[in-house]
Parts: C-alpha cells; sequence; structure tokens
C-alpha cells in the first residue's frame, strides 16, 4: 500500500442492524460517539443501521415490513375509519 494516502482513524467498528438485532465488525472510518462491548470482551465503536443484507428483501428473498417508528399502526388508525 502506498504511505500517507489512507485515513488516520481505519479501525474496526461494530454494524448492528436495528431491525433484527444482527451484528458485524469490520474496519471503517465512520464516525460514531457511541460504543459496545464485542464478543471477544473488547469495546468497539458502533453504528447503527436501519436495514443490512439480514434484512433486506434482495438479500432474504421474502418482503418483510420494517416499521420503525409505527407508521403502519399511524396509517391504519388515521384511514381505518374511511373503510368502514
Amino acid at each position: 500500500m502506498k504511505k500517507e494516502i489512507h485515513p488516520e482513524n481505519y479501525r474496526l467498528v461494530v454494524f448492528k442492524d436495528m431491525s433484527n438485532e444482527y451484528s458485524f465488525i469490520c474496519k471503517s472510518t465512520a464516525n460514531t460517539s457511541e460504543t459496545i462491548k464485542w464478543e471477544d470482551g473488547n469495546e468497539y465503536p458502533v453504528v447503527k443501521l436501519e436495514i443490512s443484507h439480514k434484512s433486506h428483501p434482495f438479500y432474504t428473498g421474502k418482503n418483510q415490513v420494517v416499521d420503525t417508528a409505527g407508521r403502519i399502526d399511524k396509517f391504519k388508525t388515521r384511514y381505518g375509519k374511511h373503510t368502514k
């Protein structure tokens, strides 16, 4: 590798899929202020993801609804009275 062209803060970071609690660790320069204790007992910076390859319909082969903010329930209560 060429010297002095890569970022200084290239380190191990945990990426956590919040829709299914799946986590993986890899090197990254992503900025984060939170840390998490990993399986090896060390603490690493954590980046929270809304979707990853474990929850994306293209990779899983099935369509699943990821409702993180209760949007589906809000829609049903708002427009449910019009369908009756």
